[in-house]
């Protein structure tokens, strides 16, 4: 059995993917010191090892999109439960740190159609980014926008830098811009929910902080 280079990359990726998942688990078993220092080193450390474990997930599944687009697989979920878990695990991703919250728009059906998996990854990488620089909260949202699921995250950082908002946006022959590994994989997830046409959209924008928002037709 022979490797390509390809093989070799997507199996490393793999397996360092692995690696750093056990050492996550270590982290997660370290109890709290009362030590402000220490706590606040160990829980760095854990939310950093998480959100790499999360981009390396991303980078395969990227990777395999390279030679043919994701294919969702789509069902019937409940949007409510979906936010209120998402809510659950960026508290426990939290551990007190900041408050999290969720909000659902009283318009928001109790079924919709959507590949539950792949959104919940890129609602997970938009919440490890505002826990990054979120000053004292964050909301996971969903609401109904234009005739879609509008699926949110929002924090009170200082919100996007230029350039990342500038990337976001689509150049004249209508081709997005890559913004970076997470915003990439989150794109093609979007974009990848189909409806009689319609193509889910990535929208990002500031509004007294980040606002990372998943449209699903």
């Amino acid at each position: 059995m022979t490797f390509n280079h390809t093989d070799l990359y997507a199996a490393l990726i793999h397996e360092l993917k692995n690696d750093l998942g056990l050492l996550s688990i270590t982290l997660d078993s370290i109890a709290p010191q009362g030590e402000a220092t220490h706590d606040a080193a160990v829980d760095s450390a854990r939310l950093l090892c998480q959100g790499v474990v999360d981009r390396l997930q991303q980078a395969l599944r990227v990777y395999k999109a390279i030679d043919q687009p994701i294919r969702p697989s789509i069902d019937a979920w409940s949007p409510h439960d979906a936010v209120h878990e998402i809510r659950d695990r960026a508290a426990s991703l939290s551990r007190g740190r900041i408050r999290v919250e969720a909000m659902l728009s009283p318009e928001v059906p109790e079924i919709w159609f959507f590949d539950r998996d792949l959104v919940e990854m890129a609602l997970i990488n938009a919440i490890h980014n505002s826990l990054a620089y979120a000053r004292s909260s964050l909301r996971i949202e969903a609401s109904m926008l234009e005739g879609a699921l509008a699926l949110t995250v929002r924090d009170d950082s200082p919100g996007y830098p230029a350039h990342i908002l500038a990337g976001a946006a689509t150049d004249s022959s209508g081709h997005t811009r890559q913004t970076g590994l997470g915003l990439q994989f989150s794109r093609l997830i979007a974009e990848s929910h189909d409806n009689r046409g319609r193509r889910g959209e990535l929208r990002l924008h500031n509004d007294q902080g980040a606002v990372f928002c998943l449209l699903l037709p």
